[in-house]
């Protein structure tokens, strides 16, 4: 029944394999020596089980690896692949902008305001990247 679960998020497949089982939160995160706050987080969505725990977790759930590997992604993975992707753009920016300015600049190409405003992009750009620091 649980390989029928596939379009779940891995979290809701834990969450449904734990019930199934009839164990609670506390339980599970007993026999993988973690605390019960990782479990809910895991069943939340909010991280994910490390590799070194994945195989007694597929063993007290009673389903394989590939089952849980292969579920949906979720929305904070999805969210979290949209902010790294941001965070590229505005990196490429910055160094860009720095690039074209530094480079255009000696060659005499650009008047001095457009090579300001290029500059000023760029800052802009590291500035934020600075809010969004980890």
């Amino acid at each position: 029944m649980a390989a029928k679960q596939t379009n779940k998020t891995m979290g809701e497949m834990i969450s449904f394999l734990r019930k199934e089982k009839g164990m609670t939160q506390k339980e599970i995160a007993d026999k993988l020596f973690i605390t019960d706050k990782a479990v809910s987080k895991w069943e939340r969505d909010i991280s994910c089980p490390d590799t070194a725990i994945m195989p007694k977790l597929c063993e007290i759930l009673g389903v394989s690896a590939e089952v849980l590997l292969s579920c949906k992604s979720s929305q904070i993975e999805k969210c979290f692949q949209k902010y790294f992707v941001f965070k590229t753009i505005l990196k490429a920016i910055a160094f860009s902008f720095g690039i074209v300015t530094a480079i255009f600049g000696l060659l005499g190409l650009i008047p001095e305001n457009v090579g300001f405003a290029f500059l000023g992009i760029g800052l802009a750009c590291i500035g934020l990247l600075l809010l969004l620091m980890d």
